[in-house]
């Protein structure tokens, strides 16, 4: 993994990798090559949200327009409905989601992704899309902004 962006409000620290690109939703998306995107749920939005009880991904084959809601992720506090961050197929679903949702919450980076889009034009959709920076700003201002309705 690349470069780690991190920050720390109260007793929270989040992670932010600067190899990917962020919907302000909380969805992630890194190219994989030949057009394909893996898609995840941010720390930040895994964190905010609580523990996954059930993540439900559009399967294979699914045609997506950026911002459509493909991803269902229930947790103990909210079902949250994400969007695509890119248009195109949908290729993969992580099979581990199935048996095991709580990846997300221990590895959204990694073992934790929902799903691999063949994206119709990745460039112009990325430009969409908050670099590392941006994002980290923005959940930031977001985590401060809860903290003071605690």
């Amino acid at each position: 993994m690349s470069e780690m962006l991190t920050f720390t409000i109260d007793k929270f620290t989040f992670k932010v990798p600067a190899d990917r690109y962020y919907h302000p939703e909380g969805v992630w998306a890194q190219e994989e090559g030949e057009g394909q995107v893996r898609v995840g749920l941010s720390d930040f939005a895994q964190q905010t949200n609580g523990d996954v009880a059930f993540a439900d991904v559009d399967p294979e084959g699914t045609e997506v327009d950026f911002d459509d809601e493909i991803f269902t992720i229930e947790t103990m506090k909210v079902d949250i409905m994400l969007p695509a961050p890119a248009s195109g197929t949908i290729v993969a679903v992580n099979p581990i989601l199935d048996t095991a949702p709580e990846a997300i919450n221990q590895d959204p980076y990694g073992e934790g992704w929902l799903a691999i889009i063949q994206a119709e034009d990745w460039e112009a959709e990325r430009a969409k899309l908050l670099d590392p920076h941006a994002y980290l700003a923005l959940v930031k201002v977001e985590a401060e902004e809860a903290l003071k309705e605690l």
